[in-house]
């Protein structure tokens, strides 16, 4: 499964759009976390937690996307985008593009 942020593939062709697809996740930052995030926010300096939290989010919707492609017959995923926002300590993420089945040109 190719997935990929750009409208086409270079060498391959689009022979068949398949819909929009999407993979979704809400996920929870320990009460750990969000304390060293909030001493950070005064101090400075990267949260680590978080970080590591919106990446295994994003891992996990692209995923989640990916196996949704496939269900419709896709060999790849193109258009790609990815959201994040949060809301009382949870990370909101979601991925969609449009699945499609694509051949060597």
């Amino acid at each position: 499964m190719i997935i990929t942020t750009t409208p086409s593939i270079e060498g391959y062709e689009i022979v068949e759009y398949l819909g929009i697809v999407a993979g979704e996740a809400v996920s929870g930052i320990n009460m750990f976390r969000d304390l060293g995030a909030s001493l950070r926010n005064v101090f400075g300096g990267r949260s680590a937690g978080y970080e590591e939290e919106m990446q295994n989010a994003r891992e996990e919707v692209v995923s989640e996307m990916g196996e949704r492609a496939e269900r419709l017959g896709a060999n790849a995923v193109v258009g790609v985008t990815l959201g994040y926002e949060t809301f009382e300590g949870m990370i909101m993420t979601v991925a969609s593009g449009t699945a499609v089945r694509i051949r060597r040109a």
